[in-house]
C-alpha cells in the first residue's frame, strides 16, 4: 500500500468514526431514552419507561455502540497526530478509553430503572419511586461524568490536530476553542450548580462540530500542503 493510499483509507476511517460517534450519541440521547423521561414526576417517567421496553433497550444498544465508537474514534486520532507527539497522543487516547467505559457502565442504571419501572407499572408500589429516583440520578451523574475524560481527552487530540496541520486550521480551532465549554459545562453540572441559559448557548458551537470534521475529513481527506513528516 503506498502511502498516499494509506493516509486515504486512514482519513476516510476518521471522518466515518466521527459521524457515528455524532450519529450515535444524537439518536439513543435525544429520540430513544430522554423523550421518556419526566422532570416533574418520576412516576410518569417509570410509566413512560416501563412501558416502552423496546426504546430504553434500544438506547442501551446504541448507547454500547457509541462507547464502542469512542475508542474507534480514539484509536483513529491517535493514529494520526502520533507523530507530532507519541506520549500526549497515548494520554489522549487512554482519556478516550476511559470515557467510553464510564458510558458503558451508565447503562447498568438504565437496566435498572427498566426493571423498576416494569415492576411499578405491575404492581403500583409506591416504595419503588425512590429506587427509580436514585437509578436515573445514577444514570444522569455517570452519563455527565464521562464528559470529563472526553474534554480532556478532546483538547490534547485536536491541539495535536492543529499542529499537525493536515486539516484546516478554521477546523482544529473550532474543536480546540469550543470543547473546554463543554467540559467546563459538565464540571458545573456535576457540582451541582445550575447551568445558566447564557453559558449553555455558549458551549452550543461544539454540538456540530463532529458532523461536519466527519463530513469534512470524510471528503476532503488530510491536507496535501503538510509536511511530509507530519503526515500520518
Amino acid at each position: 500500500m503506498n502511502q498516499t493510499s494509506g493516509r486515504t483509507k486512514l482519513s476516510g476511517a476518521l471522518g466515518a468514526a466521527f459521524v457515528l460517534q455524532a450519529v450515535t450519541s444524537l439518536v439513543s440521547g435525544a429520540f430513544l431514552l430522554n423523550p421518556l423521561v419526566d422532570s416533574e414526576s418520576i412516576r410518569n417517567t417509570m410509566l413512560r419507561v416501563g412501558s416502552h421496553e423496546g426504546l430504553v433497550q434500544a438506547s442501551i444498544v446504541i448507547d454500547i455502540v457509541t462507547a464502542l465508537g469512542i475508542i474507534w474514534l480514539g484509536t483513529m486520532l491517535y493514529f494520526v497526530v502520533r507523530r507530532r507527539n507519541s506520549l500526549l497522543a497515548l494520554v489522549a487516547l487512554s482519556f478516550y478509553v476511559f470515557e467510553a467505559g464510564i458510558l458503558a457502565v451508565s447503562k447498568v442504571a438504565v437496566f435498572a430503572l427498566l426493571w423498576i419501572s416494569q415492576q411499578y407499572a405491575a404492581t403500583g408500589d409506591q416504595g419503588l419511586e425512590t429506587l427509580a429516583e436514585l437509578a436515573l440520578a445514577a444514570k444522569d451523574f455517570t452519563y455527565r461524568l464521562h464528559i470529563i475524560p472526553f474534554g480532556l481527552g478532546a483538547i490534547i487530540f485536536y491541539y495535536l490536530l492543529h499542529r499537525s496541520r493536515i486539516v484546516p486550521a478554521w477546523l482544529s480551532l473550532w474543536g480546540l476553542l469550543t470543547v473546554p465549554l463543554v467540559l467546563v459545562g459538565a464540571l458545573w453540572i456535576i457540582a451541582g450548580f445550575p447551568m445558566p441559559p447564557a453559558f449553555l448557548a455558549l458551549a452550543l458551537p461544539y454540538v456540530p462540530f463532529e458532523f461536519v470534521a466527519g463530513i469534512y475529513i470524510g471528503i476532503k481527506g488530510f491536507k496535501s500542503t503538510a509536511r511530509k513528516e507530519e503526515m500520518p
